[in-house]
């Protein structure tokens, strides 16, 4: 067994038996996986109603035939403590125990069973093995944050060690920082990238003005994995050009798994094995394939603690090409949290602002990233880093198009900085609300 497992058995994950559940979850026809789901469903229901009293108490009108009776979970009805929302049979001893990044804003501790947790790792090591990446013995040039205290600091840089990964910090983005990376990719035999997005667009930006291709100066490396924050297709093809490799769009949540996972056709392909994803209407209606929704996700695995139709927090769309065992993620749009309401009562979806000052705003290179805050209803503020200060020329045109696209009369500031502030974590939130906390 290799490092990255033994490590996990060790630990009590017991990632043999998971990976070959995964095999034989894999395993099953296209015509049977339907059935493979609706047993798994009433399972998992089953489960918590006999052995959860939080979920007892929650759910206690399901009609065992009719899924739509399953009542819908919110982050903020999980925000109670932990021992009150474990199922019988477990205990810190044998769960796995962790908090969500609270980047939606209701951070809560959540916990797996300890199959679960490793199933969680089998389907992550399968996926990454499309690319021909051994998730043992790959090496990984990792951009991530890293805790700053010194406990927090030393273990995750222990597992580094265990898991072949070399961190890079995402808390100094300068080209200083930047040509001692490129540095460490010239001497090391990197086989992926894996990280936040914003991190390693801001890296292919400096390679691009440098006019490198990291290829070129690190063989080696396969391919490049994104997570945690949206994916534009500008900033995929820039790095697909300066890096030279696939670049992978991952979309995962700690509390329940890895979501959906670029496939080597381009296609987001969810994670049916140990997840059934749905996308609901504002009543709870299930929606079909092709419609836009928020996406609630049941976790057919995790036994210790209640995940059903839990609704993530984010909005987006099924391709119309999905079927039971491969659905497919069209669009992922943002958080249901990160919507603005405009003076008119409008209400747009946060990321509307990026995309459309996104386009104008980074045409020339000058503006290395960037942010959008919302403090009244039409009162927006942009924050930026950039070369040089935008010009009137610039601001004109960018307040033109969201006016366009949005609605005139909206008030919209430009305030350049040094460098954007990031969560503890190390993420860059692209559009923020400050509606609910000025009220």
């Amino acid at each position: 067994m290799n490092l990255f497992d033994f490590s996990l058995q060790l630990n009590g994950f017991p990632i043999k038996k998971a990976t070959r559940l995964l095999n034989t979850i894999q395993e099953i026809s296209d015509s049977d996986f339907n059935a493979y789901i609706e047993s798994k469903k009433q399972a998992i229901v089953k489960h918590h109603l006999k052995n959860n009293a939080f979920y007892k108490g929650f759910a206690k009108n399901i009609d065992d035939s009719d899924w739509n009776s399953v009542p819908v979970m919110t982050k903020k009805e999980l925000q109670k403590p932990l021992k009150d929302r474990i199922s019988k049979g477990f205990t810190n001893k044998n769960i796995y125990v962790n908090k969500t990044s609270g980047s939606s804003g209701d951070p809560f501790v959540f916990a797996k069973d300890k199959l679960c947790h490793a199933l969680t790792w089998a389907i992550i090591q399968n996926r990454f093995g499309w690319y021909n990446l051994d998730f043992n013995n790959s090496k990984q040039a990792r951009f991530y944050g890293i805790p700053l205290d010194k406990k927090g600091y030393y273990k995750e840089r222990f597992k580094d060690k265990l898991s072949r990964r070399f961190r890079f910090s995402v808390f100094d983005l300068s080209d200083t920082a930047f040509e001692k990376h490129l540095e460490k990719f010239k001497s090391t035999p990197f086989d992926y990238i894996n990280g936040y997005t914003s991190s390693i667009v801001l890296f292919a930006k400096f390679l691009q003005k440098k006019k490198c291709i990291l290829k070129a100066f690190c063989p080696s490396i396969k391919a490049c994995v994104v997570t945690s924050e949206m994916l534009f297709e500008d900033d995929k093809k820039l790095m697909e050009t300066q890096f030279g490799i696939p670049i992978i769009n991952e979309y995962g949540a700690s509390e329940l798994d890895l979501i959906a996972f670029e496939n080597p056709n381009g296609n987001w392909q969810v994670n049916s094995e140990s997840l059934f994803v749905e996308i609901l209407d504002e009543k709870n209606n299930v929606l079909p394939y092709g419609e836009e929704g928020r996406i609630v996700i049941t976790s057919l695995y995790n036994k210790a603690h209640p995940f059903i139709r839990y609704d993530i927090g984010d909005v987006g769309i099924l391709s119309k090409e999905s079927t039971s065992k491969t659905p497919i993620l069209e669009k992922l749009t943002g958080r249901t949290n990160d919507i603005a309401i405009l003076p008119s009562g409008k209400k747009a979806a946060g990321l509307t602002f990026y995309y459309i000052t996104k386009s104008i705003i980074e045409d020339d290179g000058n503006v290395k990233e960037f942010v959008i805050e919302q403090h009244k209803t039409e009162v927006f503020k942009v924050k930026y880093v950039s070369s040089e200060t935008l010009s009137e020329e610039k601001i004109k045109v960018i307040t033109d198009e969201m006016e366009k696209y949005l609605e005139k009369g909206l008030s919209i500031t430009f305030e350049r900085q040094e460098k954007l502030i990031r969560s503890k974590s190390g993420k860059l939130k692209q559009f923020t609300s400050y509606l609910n906390q000025n009220k």
